[in-house]
């Protein structure tokens, strides 16, 4: 696979409808599936998740992170 590095922007309704899906997911421990830009993304429940807070003069960015193998398990 290539590596990839991508931002998308979504509208407030379907933002809050994929975290609401991801929060499910996480909850019932199951996979939790997603396409970005095209591609469909299958996070498996074993993922790690963890939260980076960046600050940089005028800009904070808070990112919800979920990582996994490039296998998938």
């Amino acid at each position: 696979m290539p590596d990839r590095d991508l931002t998308r922007a979504y509208g407030r309704a379907q933002f809050v409808a994929k975290l609401r899906r991801l929060a499910d997911a996480i909850e019932s421990e199951a996979p939790f599936t997603i396409q970005v830009a095209g591609e469909r993304l299958r996070i498996p429940a074993s993922a790690v998740f963890n939260i980076e807070h960046e600050r940089s003069g005028d800009r904070q960015e808070l990112e919800f992170q979920l990582l996994w193998p490039a296998d998938g398990d």
